[in-house]
């Protein structure tokens, strides 16, 4: 990256990732100062992108790289002549809080948001080697934070930005231990998670490591009293310790920088890396986080190793060859998984995984003077600083040879992790794969080589050969989920290999618990049991999943070849083969699992199907489930209702039949004739002789019966049922032979309701009666019973039922009802008598009004005209009409044809034509004349029906006035 002429920041060139190893993982590159610096760099920090530059002049430069022109200028209160050249610089890693320390021993503090340093009395004097920022990363104040000194004091302090001129930035400082073999060359304190009173804490010297844990006193935001004393007087620290080789060699404390992806392995195992520069090389390890107890620190050091200077390449002299002596290491930095050292003039990272150099360059002209290397925490950029030059240490694609580290050293689930594309994959499930192999883990070799490319007949074999049939059942299941749908046949022969495997297994463990033998040294009965149990469900989710990679012939061949009934039906649930499933249970005339399938169905043919074997054992239950279908056609199911009602004994209210057809009718209303004529047959074949329920069904139909009535006719006279047959007659409106039927059985009762059924029809009315007369007259023991008995019909009478007397029957036996009838007749002769008289006297008043009509007149006024043409009435011919309207001859005729239908106008204009041409004369033209007066003088115009036929027309024509209407 470079500083542009305006100031600006340009970033380094993105290198596109070519692929692995095309590109080197570290690069060095020159970041370029444009503007102009009065002095050389003699301190300088960088945390989340901000740069911070300290120049020998004493001035601070702050440069916002995000912001690239947002660069302050910062001097400090006092001149470099009078504090002394700064000389260490402390940035926290939210680049909010700056620590300066001058070579005079002056301390000041700058907050991210002043450009004035305020000097840190309290610690004035104290040569600050380390700092150790408080964990929780506050920026309003730095809160409880370590410093070690250059005389091997550590100090616990609180520094916050002080707006009034007499309060101080460091509220206090603590002293909390002093170790008296040298300064204090690192700092760390960090949480441990889910224990927020605990800390843990490294501190470094030239010669010793030491780890640090325990709780510590209350925390207060304000930062009234020490948190660390507690812990530094209660815990006793774990330490590592080395000979000094040199007492000038550089000790340094680095800690890796935020992981910058969420799922890399890192994150995954949260534990931070330290690294501690010593004078035999770098000591580095994990940060373990557990067990949070005193032993802790023997767990962290046991696990670190140590990096030798030896192991560092030699720089080469001019010559080419390598030098005799090597250069110390000056600086350390610590990546997500490299090592950065600063040897000489050179960077060297190491691969921390495996010890491996991957970068070693010559950064640094000969002379040039580095002051370290630097890593941002947040933004995991790394810098290396020189008096005169800034260098950016790029990194890509940085884990890209993780996978083959993790490998090689055996940990394959983190190889497998770091693996980017299908080769690398398949090469560390082969690998892992065999070693798994050597080690006897069959069970785990399975699973990894079922994802591996190694040649399907080998590990099969592999397993075969070595008898280890549950890991060749989980190999096969992991490599079916390999091959694509497409792979139709290979899918096939894997699944059915895997029923067969299964089988095999779930025989086996059978036979074990059956004979109560020891499945292995390790399995007891009980055991067997608990894996027969995983083994079969195991087997079920296998057929879940891939059914559809099943053969059903195969599976059902193989599934019966071993003689497992429960896999055989689940097999076949799974595959919705439910006629399969249906069928092996009736043939073992299991009804219960029959019923519990069928309650699970919804297609009608399977109903249909087996209607006809379950009805007639498990008649009750069927039905239930058949009402339960609303979709079902149940002309399919009446052969099995026939079937099932052939061998039923029981009553018409116990007959599942009937019930079903009558569900059918009432509950669906089915408009089937095959399904009312079926309910009709068995109500008329039924035994018992009552017709009450095959009456109320026919009553049920009303007026449009949905059955057919000629084979219902057929089948109550075949089997007698009389009241049925009568009702049917009544219904197809033949009351004659309902009547006939009901009397040649000597059902009177009903005859006489059928005969009266006709209301419309008097005289079939009274036809039908005297049969039933007849009847009674013949069965009757006494003449007055049966004459009581007919007089519930008002038509007949005594001279009606005469002939069906015997002729020995006495007048007496019936004189009260001759002598009755006679008054009757009587009466009816005065009636009509009485009625004659008045008709004839109508008669004679009809006559006088007639003669009246010949001296009827009306005055007509000499002015008054014509109510069509409003012209005197007297002009021409006129007629005046009773009600007093008048009108010309002409003009009432020319109304009346416009208002008269077309027939009538039509001859009113040939009687017309008559008259005026002369066509006709005398009596023939007098009768024309008349013709011609009654068509149009019948009735008045204005207030006769031709008014009434006119209501509908408008008052306001369109030949009228109509500015004559406005108002």
């Amino acid at each position: 990256m470079a500083l542009d002429g305006s100031g600006g920041y340009v970033p380094a060139q993105n290198l596109q990732d070519l692929g692995e190893n095309s590109l080197p993982i570290f690069n060095v590159e020159t970041v370029a100062l444009q503007f102009s610096i009065a002095s050389d760099f003699v301190a300088a920090q960088v945390a989340n992108n901000v740069l911070v530059l300290a120049l020998a002049n004493g001035r601070i430069l702050r440069i916002d790289l995000d912001n690239p022109q947002d660069i302050d200028d910062i001097d400090l209160p006092k001149r470099a002549s009078e504090v002394g050249v700064i000389r260490r610089m402390f940035l926290d890693p939210t680049a909010s809080h700056l620590v300066i320390c001058t070579a005079l021993g002056e301390n000041y503090y700058l907050h991210t948001q002043s450009r004035q340093p305020r000097p840190l009395s309290r610690l004035r004097g104290v040569s600050i080697e380390s700092i150790a920022w408080n964990p929780s990363l506050p920026t309003a104040s730095t809160r409880e934070i370590l410093i070690g000194a250059s005389d091997g004091n550590i100090y616990e302090g609180y520094i916050e930005t002080a707006t009034e001129f007499y309060r101080r930035e460091d509220k206090y400082l603590k002293t909390l231990q002093k170790l008296g073999d040298g300064p204090i060359t690192g700092l760390w304190v960090d949480l441990v998670a889910g224990k927020p009173d605990v800390r843990r804490i490294l501190i470094t010297t030239q010669s010793r490591i030491l780890h640090l844990i325990g709780k510590i006193g209350k925390v207060t935001h304000e930062g009234g009293a020490s948190i660390f004393t507690k812990l530094f007087e209660t815990e006793q620290p774990t330490v590592h310790e080395i000979s000094r080789l040199s007492t000038a060699a550089a000790s340094s404390l680095v800690i890796s920088p935020d992981s910058p992806d969420l799922n890399s392995y890192e994150s995954l195992t949260p534990d931070r890396i330290f690294a501690w520069l010593s004078s035999q090389g770098v000591y580095y390890g994990r940060l373990l986080t557990s067990p949070a107890t005193n032993d802790l620190g023997n767990k962290v050091f046991s696990e670190a190793k140590l990096l030798p200077r030896s192991q560092l390449p030699p720089a080469e002299n001019v010559s080419g060859r390598k030098k005799s002596t090597q250069d110390s290491i000056d600086s350390i930095a610590l990546t997500q998984w490299h090592i950065l050292h600063l040897v000489g003039n050179r960077i060297i990272a190491v691969n921390r995984l495996d010890d491996r150099v991957i970068f070693d360059q010559v950064v640094l002209d000969p002379g040039q003077e580095a002051l370290g290397l630097y890593a941002d925490q947040q933004k995991n950029t790394f810098w290396l600083f020189t008096a005169k030059d800034i260098f950016e240490i790029t990194v890509q694609d940085e884990d890209r040879d993780v996978w083959k580290v993790m490998l090689k050293t055996e940990h394959f689930d983190a190889a497998l992790r770091y693996a980017r594309n299908p080769a690398q994959k398949d090469a560390v499930a082969t690998a892992s794969g065999d070693y798994l192999i050597t080690k006897g883990a069959y069970l785990e070799a399975a699973g990894v080589y079922g994802k591996s490319s190694k040649p399907f007949e080998q590990v099969a074999l592999t397993f075969v050969d070595n008898d280890q049939q549950d890991a060749l059942r989980k190999y096969l299941q992991t490599k079916i989920t390999t091959y694509k749908k497409s792979s139709i046949m290979q899918r096939i022969m894997i699944a059915s290999w895997l029923v067969e495997i299964f089988m095999s297994k779930l025989n086996s463990l059978d036979d074990t618990i059956i004979t109560k033998a020891e499945l292995s040294e390790t399995l007891n009965t009980t055991q067997t049991k608990d894996q027969l149990d995983t083994v079969r469900t195991e087997f079920h989710e296998f057929v879940k999943k891939h059914k559809s990679d099943l053969d059903q012939k195969t599976a059902y061949d193989i599934i019966s070849s071993h003689g497992r009934e429960e896999e055989l039906l689940y097999f076949a649930n799974a595959v919705n083969d439910y006629n399969y499933v249906l069928s092996y249970w009736m043939q073992r005339e299991r009804w219960k699992e029959v019923l519990d399938v069928l309650k699970k169905q919804t297609d009608p043919e399977i109903f249909y199907r087996y209607s006809s074997g379950l009805i007639t054992h498990v008649a009750t239950d069927l039905v239930d489930i058949l009402m339960r279908q609303s979709d079902l056609k149940t002309r399919n199911l009446i052969p099995a209702l026939l079937t099932y009602d052939r061998n039923f004994e029981g009553p018409l209210s116990k007959n599942q039949a009937v019930r079903y057809l009558l569900h059918v009718i009432n509950q669906l209303n089915s408009e089937d004739a095959a399904v009312h004529n079926t309910l009709i047959s068995i109500y008329a074949s039924h035994p018992s002789k009552d017709e009450s329920a095959l009456l109320s069904y026919l009553e049920s139909q009303g007026d449009e019966p949905r059955f057919d009535a000629d084979f219902a006719l057929r089948l109550c006279i075949q089997h007698s049922r009389v009241q049925s047959c009568v009702f049917i007659y009544s219904t197809m409106g033949q009351y004659l032979q309902a009547v006939e039927l009901a009397l040649a059985h000597s059902e009177i009762d009903l005859a006489s309701i059928i005969a009266d059924r006709p209301v419309s029809d008097p005289a079939l009315r009274k036809k039908l009666w005297l049969a039933v007369a007849k009847k009674v007259i013949s069965q009757s023991n006494g003449i007055k019973t049966a004459i009581e008995f007919l007089k519930r019909c008002d038509l007949l009478k005594i001279e009606d039922l005469i002939p069906f007397f015997p002729d020995f029957v006495v007048i007496d036996d019936f004189k009260e009802e001759i002598c009755t009838a006679l008054e009757d007749y009587s009466r009816n002769i005065d009636a009509l008598k009485k009625e004659m008289d008045e008709s004839s006297q109508t008669a004679t008043n009809i006559k006088i009004d007639i003669a009246a009509l010949d001296h009827r007149y009306a005055i007509v006024e000499p002015g008054e005209k014509c109510y069509i043409c409003n012209l005197p009435l007297l002009s021409r011919q006129f007629f005046v009409f009773p009600c007093q309207h008048a009108f010309h001859s002409d003009c009432l005729g020319r109304k009346v044809m416009e208002q008269s239908g077309v027939g009538k106008g039509k001859r009113i204009r040939e009687v017309q034509m008559q008259i005026s041409r002369g066509l006709v004369s005398g009596a023939t033209r007098d009768a024309a004349i008349a013709e011609l007066d009654a068509l149009v003088a019948s009735a008045c115009i204005l207030c006769s029906d031709f008014a009434i036929k006119r209501i509908d027309e408008p008052f306001v024509t369109a030949a009228d006035n109509t500015t004559e209407w406005a108002l």
